[in-house]
């Protein structure tokens, strides 16, 4: 847990660096620090989905072959 904490700060910190360098703007490089890694989260979800099922359907066609 405690290295899964520590990457969520130092994303955290890479995402409002870049913004802020980007934009010059402290809230803009807070709020992308905010919203990006919810929205990552959501995107990874959906695609752990998609990729459990392409394995599960190549399972599936290597066992009737």
């Amino acid at each position: 847990m405690a290295k899964t904490l520590s990457f969520a700060v130092v994303h955290f910190g890479v995402a409002f660096t870049v913004t802020y360098l980007l934009t010059g703007s402290i809230v803009v490089g807070g709020a992308v620090a905010l919203i990006e890694p919810v929205i990552n989260t959501l995107v990874f979800y959906f695609h752990d989905k998609v990729w459990k099922r392409i394995e599960s359907n190549r399972m599936r066609a290597s066992s009737s072959a």
